[in-house]
């Protein structure tokens, strides 16, 4: 059995698996060593894989201690190539996605979308992975509003959704939503343009209200950094 961590800007996730097949999953706000102790309630582990987008702190040190964990860094080996000039700085959650897509569609150009505290595009052509973008997310965008303005209202993100506000709230709500999902939109029609035969894949938080808006065919696979992640734990394993 694989013990699998996801630390996240906003959330972490853990999850168990069982050759590539995921046995159970739990999100925290906050994850602890106890918590993750009680999730794996004594099942015995192969193997762990840590991966986390914030700096390794006291708490992140002590999991991986525990769990005598793969500490997922640029210095671990994947099983695809990486043509990226920066790799220090190329978060291990971009890779643990496009590792999982292209798992789950081998020989294929991807673009691997993921809309959590950022909105990030991850591009996997001619079977190596070439770099991407990223952007605000949703609750950035709306934070950014109030934040940087002297009158705008704090307004956050829910599932009401207009293309167009009658008043300060909706017109901000219109504005940052419908700004990412037509800036999102875009990525992908250029994208498939260029490689009509590719496959793009939507992950993270917010990819259930994308999901509802997009105007382009896209798989949506919430689980693909974790099946990413497992993969990657397999291959340093064997």
């Amino acid at each position: 059995m694989n013990l699998v961590v996801d630390i996240g800007n906003t959330v972490s996730k853990a999850a168990l698996f069982e050759d590539q097949k995921l046995i159970k999953k739990q999100t925290f706000l906050e994850l602890n060593l106890q918590d993750l102790i009680h999730f794996t309630n004594s099942i015995k582990l192969s193997n762990c894989i840590i991966s986390s987008v914030q700096k390794k702190n006291q708490n992140i040190e002590a999991i991986a201690k525990h769990f005598k964990a793969l500490y997922f860094s640029h210095k671990t080996p994947v099983p695809i190539p990486i043509s990226y000039k920066t790799p220090t700085t190329l978060g291990t959650d971009r890779i643990a996605a496009i590792v999982g897509a292209n798992e789950e569609f081998p020989n294929q150009n991807l673009l691997s979308i993921d809309a959590g505290s950022c909105i990030t595009y991850d591009y996997f052509l001619d079977e190596s992975y070439v770099g991407g973008r990223i952007s605000p997310g949703l609750k950035m965008r709306f934070s950014a509003l109030h934040k940087f303005t002297n009158q705008l209202p704090k307004v956050d993100s829910a599932d009401l959704h207009f293309k167009k506000g009658t008043d300060t709230n909706s017109s901000i709500i219109a504005g940052v939503q419908q700004g990412a999902i037509d800036e999102m939109d875009a990525v992908i029609t250029d994208f498939i343009k260029e490689n009509q035969d590719a496959v793009v894949i939507l992950s993270g938080g917010d990819g259930n209200f994308f999901e509802k808006h997009l105007k382009n065919s896209i798989f949506a696979d919430p689980l693909i950094v974790l099946k990413g992640l497992n993969i990657i734990l397999e291959f340093n394993a064997k």
